[in-house]
């Protein structure tokens, strides 16, 4: 059973995640205040985080950052910030998707189920593909990049945009497309975050960042990775 850690300091919305998640047969645990949810997501280890930004004790952009110093859970962020910087922060911070208040309970839970569904292993019939660079490798099958002779640790949605480019070869992979295979079918106007994540990918495997020689953007049109 996926169990749900939700982190919100509004009552009202707490009691509502915790009815509907309930419902539909999720195992769900609640925190209002950042502390108590980074002692109960070590103790509890849940499947996937539920997480208000503006919390009373600290700011949930040092939740995710807490958090990302040991488990790559999908964060799905829920809040009331709007502006494309507090999203983007998210984001970078180490979210795997942000949802603003005030929120359709329908689409909350697509979400949720799609930040899960990341996160699981990829089924039996994988092709055992091991792609070799100058400066990392990436094992498809085994979800596995190396760098330098050490494992290089990333979150399922950055893995899963690593795994779409890979797989296309060389090929231009369209922004809409990519987010699409990496964050559903709902999406495909979030361009923000391919940007947050194609940084993250480079700042973790590019010899230089700054000048990328593997994951290559096309502006306007999409991106696709070279060896």
């Amino acid at each position: 059973m996926t169990r749900v850690l939700v982190v919100d300091d509004e009552p009202q919305i707490v009691r509502a995640l915790v009815i509907n998640l309930k419902a539909r047969k999720y195992e769900v645990d609640a925190a209002h205040d950042g502390a108590t949810a980074l002692k109960l997501a070590a103790a509890r280890q849940p499947d996937v985080v539920v997480l208000d930004l503006g919390l009373p004790d600290m700011d949930g952009v040092d939740v995710i950052r807490g958090l990302r110093g040991w488990t790559r859970v999908p964060i799905l962020v829920l809040s009331a910030r709007h502006s494309s910087d507090e999203k983007v922060e998210a984001l970078d911070a180490g979210a795997d998707d942000y949802v603003t208040k005030p929120f359709g309970m329908d689409e909350l839970l697509a979400r949720l189920r799609a930040a899960v569904r990341r996160a699981e292993p990829a089924g039996g019939g994988e092709d055992d593909v091991v792609v070799e660079t100058d400066e990392f490798t990436v094992d498809l099958a085994a979800k596995k990049v190396v760098r330098a002779g050490k494992d290089v640790r990333l979150t399922p949605t950055e893995w899963h945009l690593l795994e779409v480019l890979v797989r296309g070869g060389g090929r231009l992979v369209g922004q809409k497309q990519l987010l699409q295979e990496v964050w559903g079918p709902s999406y495909g106007t979030e361009t923000n975050y391919l940007r947050v994540y194609m940084a993250q990918l480079r700042r973790k495997l590019e010899a230089d960042p700054s000048h990328p020689k593997h994951f290559i953007t096309e502006p306007g049109m999409g991106y696709r990775f070279e060896k």
